[in-house]
């Protein structure tokens, strides 16, 4: 006889003799347990299950050697740059703009779009990643487009919090120095993250295509305002009465800059030269809110995030890369901030990978400040699961494995360098793991990854889709090179001003 539960009935598959990072676990040190899933959801988790007598039985995964976690979720993600992975080095923000988005580059083609996409996803997932928030420019707009992004997204299997990103500044009037600094004959040269769109309503078209269509089961909806310097108080009002009507999460870049944060002082001084003040008198913050980046966050501003309830996505390969500084973690850890992981463009961080960073998230809390704060190997998990679901106001769905959410797991081989010996999974998957083990992945309880290949979609025919639009990218790309290196006088001017300004923080390191 045996104290063990029978498999509840209902189980499509059985999940055997694993390490499950459950939400109450040591995550130091897992136990073994068993995954009862019926079609998209977990039905049960126990130490150990016996089979149903007489019940069919459902699909069983010896998974005995291997460790569960739940799915990651990339909070900060644009799909519309993937194919710049690699192009760019050392770039100040503000220049790097000019490389890598929308509104520098002629139309794109359709096949282009769609080869983009599921490069993208397929990165994603190949580190475990079953969900992934795009935030997503396309300039100019053309529906088309949109429909072809979605369709990628279903078609390759991986969970989508989708938002288009939309402004109505432009970028010119949001960088400080640049209208002063640059001659007027190159003024429509220079472009920020989401320009104004020419007589249409992106905002109300996403409202009555998307936000107001039939639900999909992978699909989910956000709003993208650029950056608050970019959007009226009008449109970051209209933006706000669509979340709270349709409850979808919001996502906006914030102070990813000392430029950001310059603007802000410059532009702003009846809020304390602060776009948080600004936002908070204005009725935007709140729990719909995320924040990506949030390097430049002064003490006060961190405060009323905490109060309001709007949280961060930290993206810490791209802020190193881009020379944007260090985030401040622990403060932000400290006064109970929501913080999510992002993995940014990939002209700027280059890679979709989790374990990245959350590697960097964690060596970078160490050194935000001195004081001693929570282990930030834990926290780093914490942030690519939980915190990344509950910023999409998926929170009661995914980033955890737990009786009623949805199966989206990711799958490891112990039998890997990374964890041998298993002195701490925790530690050993934040700081040692870079996805080489992850050899299962499953989304909406369906395999998209088993054995380490592709079940939902071709990944060798994709990689000939991508190859076959490169001749006009890279031809694109050198065109805009030529560009900047023509402007370059006076973006190096703007930039040594924009470094020499005081915004009453700092984020940079300095040398004496």
């Amino acid at each position: 006889m045996t104290d063990s539960p029978l498999l509840p009935a209902g189980t499509t598959l059985w999940i055997s003799g694993a390490r499950v990072l459950l939400p109450d676990s040591d995550w130091h040190a897992p136990a073994m347990a068993d995954i009862a899933i019926q079609d998209d959801r977990i039905l049960a988790v126990a130490p150990r299950f016996e089979p149903r007598p007489g019940a069919p039985a459902p699909e069983r995964l010896d998974a005995r050697g291997h460790l569960v976690i739940p799915g990651f979720v990339n909070a900060h993600y644009h799909s519309h740059d993937v194919l710049a992975k690699g192009t760019l080095e050392q770039v100040p923000l503000e220049q790097w703009r000019l490389y890598a988005l929308p509104a520098q580059y002629p139309p794109r083609s359709l096949e282009e779009v769609r080869a983009r996409t599921l490069l993208g996803a397929l990165e994603c997932l190949r580190s475990g990643m079953t969900t992934v928030q795009d935030m997503l420019t396309l300039y100019p707009f053309d529906p088309a487009h949109l429909d072809t992004v979605l369709q990628a997204y279903e078609d390759v299997g991986i969970r989508v919090v989708f938002s288009l990103q939309y402004g109505d500044r432009k970028g010119l009037d949001t960088v400080p120095y640049w209208k002063d600094i640059f001659p007027a004959e190159y003024h429509h040269l220079l472009s920020s993250a989401a320009e104004p769109e020419k007589r249409f309503d992106l905002l109300g078209h996403f409202e009555e295509t998307c936000l107001k269509a039939p639900a999909k089961a992978r699909r989910h909806w956000a709003l993208g305002p650029s950056a608050p310097e970019r959007c009226t108080p009008e449109l970051m009002a209209r933006t706000v009465d669509l979340a709270k009507r349709y409850d979808i999460p919001v996502y906006s870049h914030i102070y990813e800059s000392k430029g950001m944060a310059l603007q802000a002082r410059l532009e702003l001084q009846q809020y304390g030269g602060s776009l948080i003040r600004r936002l908070h008198a204005e009725g935007c913050l709140g729990p719909h809110m995320n924040f990506a980046h949030s390097v430049w966050l002064a003490p006060d501003e961190i405060e009323i995030l905490a109060e309001t309830g709007a949280g961060t996505v930290l993206n810490p390969q791209g802020n190193l890369k881009m020379q944007c500084g260090l985030p401040p973690i622990k403060a932000l850890m400290r006064a109970g901030v929501r913080i999510g992981l992002g993995c940014d463009n990939c002209s700027c961080s280059d890679a979709q990978n989790m374990y990245a960073a959350m590697k960097l998230f964690s060596l970078l809390a160490t050194v935000s400040e001195f004081r001693k704060g929570p282990p930030p190997a834990m926290e780093a998990m914490k942030a690519a699961t939980e915190g990344g679901a509950a910023g999409a106001r998926l929170g009661h769905l995914i980033g955890k494995i737990a009786p009623g959410y949805k199966a989206d797991l990711s799958i490891v081989d112990l039998a890997d360098p990374s964890f041998v010996p298993l002195n701490s999974v925790v530690r050993q998957l934040v700081n040692i793991e870079g996805g080489r083990a992850v050899r299962h992945v499953m989304v909406d309880g369906e395999w998209v990854i088993r054995d380490r290949k592709f079940t939902t979609v071709d990944e060798a025919a994709i990689f000939d889709e991508v190859e076959a639009v490169m001749p006009t990218f890279r031809k694109d790309f050198a065109d805009i090179g030529a560009r900047v290196a023509m402007l370059q006088p006076w973006l190096d001017q703007a930039q040594e001003k924009m470094h020499a300004s005081d915004v009453g923080i700092e984020r940079l390191p300095r040398l004496s």
